[in-house]
Order: C-alpha cells, then structure tokens, then sequence
C-alpha cells in the first residue's frame, strides 16, 4: 500500500545534498514504512536557511519528498504569493494521488483552506486528516476555524487528539505518537533508578519560545518563591524570545540553563536529569513532550488546555496549572518539593505505563484498525 502525506513540514539541504526535516514528524513518517509499502511525502523545501539541529533525515529509501516552495509573512505581497501558488500546490497533489493507494493530510495548515475542499469534492482517493490543533479552541484563527469546520461536516476519518461530548462520527480519539519500542527499554532503566531528594529538584521545559508557550509564566513564579531546593532549570529550545528571558531569569536565585534546541537523544538527557516537565502553555493540541517526559520519569505540570486533563490528573500523577497563571505555578512549585519519596515514584511508575499510548507500534496498530482497515 502506498501513501502521500500533505503538510506544512519544513525541509531543508544540508552542504552534503541530504535532505532533512523536522525531527518529530520525520520520526512519525519514518515508522509509517512499517504499514506503508512506499511514502510520497508533500512538504516544503527550504532553501538558504541554516539547518536546525533539530532536523533528522528520512531513514528509509521507501519515503520520497516532494518539494513545495515556501511561502507565507504578514505582507500583502505574501498573502498574494500564496494565492499564486494555489494552481501549482494542487497539481502536485493531483499527479502525487495518482501513485498511491491512500493520503494523510495533517492540519490545520495554510494549505487546507483549499486542500480540504478540494480532496472532499474532487477526489474519491481514500485517506484521512490528521488534525493536530485544539479541536475544542474556543477562538482560533480565521483559517483554524475554517479547516475545523470543514472538517467536522465532509465523510472521510478525522484523528484528533482528546475525547469530546457530540464527537462526530468520522471523528477518532488519536494519541500522539513519540516512542520508540527502545525509548520504552530506555525509559522503563532509567525510571527504576531515577532518585528523589527533595532538596536537589530538577526541572525542565522543552518547545518553541513562543509567547503562548508560557515561559514568561515559569520566569515569574520562579522570582517570587524560594528555590533553594531547585537544583536546575533547564529550558530546551529555542525562538525570538530567547535574549529576552535569558535577560529576565537573570532575577531568578537558581541555576537556569537555557539549552538551545537540541536533537532527540540530547533532550533524553535532560528528560533523565529532570524531576518535573513544565508547561505552561495558552493553546495546545497535545504536546508529544509530555508522553516523552513521562517515559523518562518526568512529573508533568502543565496548562488545562485541550485534551491534557483527559491524561492529567491534578495531584493524581501530575499538577495541572489551572488557573493557568503564575500565581498558580507558585503553589505547584511550593507543593513539588513537599513530595515524598513514596508519591514521586508511584507517580512516575503510573506515568510510565501511561505512556504506552505514545508509542509508534501503538499508533500503527491504531491506523490499521481504525483507519485503514475500516
């Protein structure tokens, strides 16, 4: 069975012509061969851009990238390129369909304000849409809305992340996949040895500096409790706000190490250092950092947004940030360092088992019985 894949995904050349993407989703399509016998995967292609660190290459020869040009700002001029490249985009997904037995569109993206009408009225190829936003937000973008919308009223399977009240019929409760058979190996090792003290308290955050990701939350609650018995706080990743809450934390009376973006098997170190994940987040779908984090032993303190608190027990095996503000952090991080021994591994032994869901083989058994099989 073949498959093309449609998406925003970055992909760039590195100096040696080997063409590399976005770590999580390559790793996503990469452990698709497992169920695919050939992947066409339509993404854009950047060009003079330096390669993030957090870009991987495809690892099998099954998978073909099918370069778009990159497009899209704020200007008038970038919204009328886009509107150009409209005809081009749908060509390529025309020929592209025309190889393969199935497609996966993954929005919300630019490209599905079109796309999704187009597939639903005129193409009769089976495939599916993998929506990977909050499909609960209340007010998302005027594009978010529409793809939404649109989705909620055509026939073909929608996986999604969370369980709702009135879901409709094409619409399937989807994990997000982020483990490999040796992550779980890897996890359930360092889970068992993984140490409490109280006093020497690790803490971690992993993602994009975006503003909704809530890092200014973290910065702040931080300057106004006492952490004497933080060890570190590392913030993985990196954005346009980096100098800015490099310069703010420089209030904060522990040790914060502000990372950069690092690739898989680096976070994993961090994952293995840390006590707690923390996120903060305004809007999110469900972050593949936090089924991670807890493969590793790592307690998640994180936002009531989408589907989180359908994984997330407050005081169970987590503490949700609800309120989602820094006063609440405060009384989270106060509330950490009273943990007992006892109660941190119960909850890391908990989470491990939970994070079962997150795995490829998982997910792929998943397509196959409720997707491709149906």
């Amino acid at each position: 069975m073949k498959l093309a894949i449609i998406s925003h995904t970055q992909h760039y050349k590195k100096t040696d012509g080997t063409i590399v993407g976005w770590g999580p989703t390559v790793t996503e399509i990469n452990h698709l061969t497992g169920i695919f016998d050939e992947i066409f995967h339509i993404g854009v292609l950047v060009e003079n851009e330096e390669v993030p660190s957090s870009a991987i290459p495809y690892a099998n020869e099954k998978i073909h990238l099918i370069p778009l040009k990159k497009v899209g700002g704020k200007k008038v001029s970038d919204k009328v390129e886009i509107c150009k490249q409209i005809p081009s985009v749908i060509s390529v997904v025309k020929k592209t369909l025309k190889k393969v037995d199935v497609f996966q569109l993954r929005a919300p993206t630019g490209m599905g304000v079109y796309l999704i009408p187009y597939l639903t009225f005129c193409s009769s190829k089976k495939g599916w849409f993998k929506y990977a936003g909050n499909w609960i937000e209340k007010n998302p973008a005027i594009g978010f809305a529409i793809q939404r919308w649109m989705l909620k009223h055509q026939n073909r399977k929608v996986t999604m992340n969370g369980s709702w009240t009135n879901q409709q019929k094409q619409c399937i409760s989807f994990e997000n996949p982020c483990l490999t058979e040796q992550n779980r190996v890897d996890g359930n090792d360092v889970v068992a040895i993984k140490s409490w003290d109280s006093k020497r308290i690790n803490f971690c955050f992993v993602g994009t500096f975006y503003k909704r990701k809530g890092i200014d939350k973290i910065i702040e609650a931080l300057s106004n409790t006492s952490t004497e018995q933080i060890d570190t706080f590392y913030f993985v990743g990196g954005g346009d706000n980096i100098e800015k809450y490099k310069d703010d934390s420089k209030r904060i009376n522990c040790n914060i190490k502000f990372t950069g973006f690092l690739d898989k098997n680096e976070i994993v170190k961090i994952y293995e250092k840390s006590h707690f994940i923390v996120l903060p987040s305004d809007n999110e779908g469900f972050p593949k950092v936090i089924g991670e984090a807890m493969n590793y032993g790592c307690v998640p303190i994180v936002s009531k947004v989408s589907c989180i608190d359908q994984y997330i027990e407050n005081s169970v095996n987590g503490f949700l940030i609800a309120p989602n503000t820094s006063e609440r952090l405060i009384t989270i991080f106060e509330n950490c360092v009273k943990l007992k021994n006892e109660k941190f591994h119960d909850i890391i032994y908990r989470n491990y088992k939970l994070a079962e869901k997150f795995t490829y083989t998982y997910y792929n058994q998943q397509l196959k019985d409720h997707v491709l099989n149906d």
